[in-house]
């Protein structure tokens, strides 16, 4: 039995990772919002409106009796802390409890170390976008995890996105600096390609919304029209048109994919890194 918690979900941190899980949740009923508790010292106003209008727990008092351990228990803190709550965490598991960690850099081992017996464990990285509900989640289960738990977990990360199950946990540092990362690749190019039309002589205002519109729509169309972005670069370009001058200079030596495979590499690195020093 877990103290205080009577409900099929925790959700332990309401920051913005937590919160957009939470949010997710809430709208697409994927778990009634009364069967939530969320445990975070510092709610945000949002969060606490959120309470109000969903019906779901904020910071019960855990002493307050005994109740069932929850189905599934959801970790999203920031790194530096998880040492300090994993202890309550403990507490609140019970056998028949799958953990999801969204904390970055944490291992399945180290959560099956500090969790103790033979925790159901699930570790996963979902990045920025998931925020409005189009984020790109990738997750890797424990050995101890059974297949009604994992299709749990990725029902709780499909709320936000889409979801990629990994065959082996060595692909996370890949899965960071791929999608984890990737966003601010795209901010940066967004920039990079408003900054190149003010240099043809744009108006900024108009230069950043052609960047962005340009990005966003092609975005969604690479995502619904079934072809291939090889496909569909090769149908918006005209040889010897201006898109084939362009691509001349970014397909080149030295040019975009070199460099981005540089970035990614660096980023993959220091996500390994970091995982070592946790």
């Amino acid at each position: 039995m877990a103290p205080g918690i009577p409900c099929e979900l925790v959700l332990v941190g309401a920051g913005k990772m937590g919160g957009a899980l939470l949010r997710g949740w809430c709208e697409k009923s994927v778990v009634d919002a009364r069967q939530i508790t969320v445990l975070d010292p510092q709610p945000s106003a949002e969060i606490t409106e959120l309470a109000i209008e969903k019906g779901f727990a904020l910071n019960p008092d855990l002493a307050a009796g005994d109740g069932d351990a929850p189905s599934a228990l959801v970790i999203a803190v920031k790194p530096q802390i998880i040492d300090a709550v994993m202890p309550d965490v403990r507490a609140l598991m019970g056998p028949d409890t799958v953990c999801l960690s969204i904390v970055a850099g944490i291992s399945l081992d180290r959560l099956t170390a500090q969790l103790g017996r033979q925790p159901a464990t699930v570790r996963a990285m979902p990045n920025l976008p998931a925020s409005i509900g189009q984020g790109a989640s990738a997750l890797v289960v424990g050995a101890h995890v059974r297949s009604p738990q994992k299709a749990l977990c990725v029902k709780l990360l499909e709320a936000v996105g889409d979801v990629f199950v990994l065959e082996r946990e060595s692909l996370m540092d890949a899965v960071t600096a791929v999608s984890g990362s990737g966003p601010a690749y795209v901010f940066f190019l967004i920039e990079c390609l408003a900054a190149a039309g003010i240099a043809v002589g744009l108006p900024a205002d108009l230069a950043e919304k052609l960047a962005l519109a340009t990005v966003t729509g092609s975005g969604d169309l690479a995502r619904q029209s079934g072809q291939s972005p090889a496909d569909l670069r090769k149908n918006v370009t005209s040889p010897g048109g201006t898109t084939a001058a362009a691509l001349e200079v970014l397909m080149g030596e030295g040019g975009l994919s070199p460099l981005l495979r540089k970035a990614v590499q660096a980023a993959a690195a220091r996500s390994k890194e970091l995982g070592a020093a946790s």
